[in-house]
């Protein structure tokens, strides 16, 4: 008991001592940029700040990517769009060694600093890392681990930091800028454009690139600091910690286009072979009603019944028409009620519409919908025919 009291003090002793170091005129501030993983959540890269004394052995990682599984109502508040993130610190070697597994690249990116600015990046984190201090509303465009590198930066230097977006030449949505890093992942890229609406595909300004690593990496290149009247550049030296790999692509044959390709032409040979026989295959329009009725709630519900800012304003509800989903059971029956032909001559209008969005880029929509959409209004049509015909 006494040696186990003794081992606890013992490491008390020694976290009082870590706690409580200073640093020297030797430390700095980098900031470090990871690569893209091999899994969707890793696609955009990460950002971190290090700091870094040789004489007090210091060696540090802020990282403000990182979140509580084990929180109150987690899941519940992760799907409600309440995303709670947290700045958490780990040594270097620890972090280094997860990308390193993960096989990703590392760069930093020594910042020039005089020691007193070091310090009070020090100072700075540490009290940002503090169980009071270290909490923040996650956003993935605006409030997520690569703009918070430029908040700190800006919070610290203020004035005497000068930024240059010139080495944004490109003219990009938000869409397409996820676009750029889920080349390798169709049906998770399939998935964003279903569940993000048109708010993403707004033209970015040059300060919107920022919320990928990338762009915060490139921008800390065309970065100065006032020093005496004077622009210095505020990247002392970049390094190259581990290098690039390639990533093995998460993309199957059976990518989003051709899983709807093939199943738009079996479809459409149903509906052909309805047409012909005079019928009408009702579990196949069970099917398509009750489909495009749960995708439309879904979205609905993520617009609406959610704080994601990145949902709003989701078209894909005009072909996703959430009232499908009570239609379904309808077309169930033998007979269908005269209303159902004024219903559809609505969602062909929808689909209409949609188009009409898309060619003017009100909203970009996933190009593996093409021959779901001519499914939808040719099995619409038919519906109207046959329905009309009794």
């Amino acid at each position: 008991m006494k040696i186990k009291f003794f081992v606890i003090l013992l490491l008390s002793a020694v976290f009082q001592i870590t706690a409580q170091q200073k640093l020297t005129p030797k430390a700095t501030v980098s900031v470090v940029t990871c690569g893209p993983g091999e899994e969707l959540y890793t696609a955009f890269g990460h950002s971190a700040f290090r700091i870094f004394d040789p004489i007090s052995r210091i060696d540090k990682i802020y990282n403000y990517g990182t979140f509580n599984f084990n929180a109150p109502n987690f899941y519940l508040n992760f799907a409600k769009g309440n995303l709670i993130y947290q700045l958490s610190t780990t040594n270097f070697s620890y972090f280094l060694r997860a990308y390193q597994y993960e096989n990703r690249w590392v760069k930093t990116q020594t910042l020039d600093l005089t020691p007193q600015e070091v310090l009070q990046f020090y100072e700075f984190l540490e009290n940002n890392a503090k169980p009071e201090n270290r909490l923040y509303r996650y956003d993935f465009f605006y409030d997520n681990c690569a703009t918070k590198i430029e908040d700190v930066i800006k919070a610290v230097l203020k004035d005497k930091v000068v930024s240059s977006n010139s080495h944004i030449t490109s003219e990009k949505t938000h869409r397409d800028l996820i676009a750029d890093y889920t080349k390798q992942f169709s049906w998770g890229k399939f998935g964003i454009d279903l569940a993000l609406g048109s708010v993403i595909d707004k033209k970015a300004n040059k300060d919107d690139y920022k919320f990928l690593p990338d762009y915060i990496f490139k921008a800390l290149e065309n970065t100065s600091i006032k020093r005496e009247n004077t622009l210095k550049p505020l990247v002392k030296k970049t390094t190259k910690i581990l290098g690039h790999r390639s990533l093995e692509s998460k993309n199957t044959f059976l990518t989003p286009f051709l899983v709807f390709f093939i199943l738009s032409v079996l479809l459409l040979w149903l509906t052909y072979k309805d047409y012909k026989q005079k019928s009408r295959n009702r579990w196949v329009d069970f099917g398509l009603y009750f489909t495009t009725g749960i995708i439309g709630s879904i979205v609905l519900l993520l617009w609406f019944a959610t704080s994601h800012t990145a949902t709003y304003k989701n078209y894909n509800f005009l072909w996703a028409f959430a009232p499908n989903f009570v239609v379904s059971f309808y077309m169930l029956k033998q007979d269908l009620p005269k209303w159902i032909t004024r219903y559809n001559s609505l969602l062909l209008v929808l689909l209409v519409v949609t188009i009409l969005f898309w060619v003017f880029q009100i909203q970009v929509f996933n190009t593996a919908l093409i021959p779901f959409f001519v499914v939808l209004a040719v099995r619409y049509i038919l519906i109207n025919l046959s329905t009309s015909k009794k």
